[in-house]
């Protein structure tokens, strides 16, 4: 019987718990997102060797993200966190038009993983401050999103100020909260 309270009482007061894995390549900008969000504010940061996981409050829902390391030697490692995953952020670096072909690649790659074929995804274009970041639609273009089948959203973001990071959440927690 108290489990049964216990649950109901979750249901409508709660919030649900989501895993989200965070990947992108090094230096895109997703320990700043993932603090950003956390704390509301800027930390320093230093390449991530391995992963940093913190539970970010957002509505209804508690989201527990997975920021994992983008170092080249690295991503072999994401598949190790696919799986429960229910949303995808995958975070470009707007300005790094050097290397926008390789992140396709990596999202390509992730995407093939039977573990990720029904996730949601959230691509945050980051670093949109920088006078020579690209567009969401040439982001979009070059990632080759039309191409994936599942559900995602792009956002404009610059993590060190915060704009664009809360309605990337609201994108995702929409979402997520169909899964219910």
């Amino acid at each position: 019987m108290g489990l049964a309270i216990s649950s109901l009482f979750q249901r409508f007061f709660g919030k649900k718990p989501m895993r989200i894995l965070m990947i992108g390549l090094d230096a895109a900008g997703k320990t700043t997102i993932l603090y950003k969000l956390k704390l509301g504010e800027v930390v320093t940061t230093i390449p991530t060797i391995g992963f940093n996981v913190e539970t970010v409050e957002y509505k209804n829902i508690s989201f527990t993200v997975w920021d994992v390391g983008g170092q080249d030697k690295i991503r072999r490692l994401w598949k190790h966190y696919f799986q429960n995953t229910q949303g995808l952020i995958f975070v470009v670096d707007s300005n790094d038009r050097d290397r926008i072909g390789e992140s396709a690649d990596e999202l390509k790659k992730v995407l093939s993983e039977d573990e990720l074929q029904n996730v949601a995804i959230l691509v945050f274009a980051n670093k949109q401050d920088l006078p020579n970041a690209m567009s969401t639609a040439e982001i979009a273009e070059k990632l080759r999103l039309r191409e994936i089948r599942n559900n995602y959203y792009i956002q404009c973001a610059c993590a060190t100020q915060g704009e664009g990071l809360f309605e990337g959440l609201e994108w995702l927690s929409n979402q997520l909260s169909k899964l219910s």
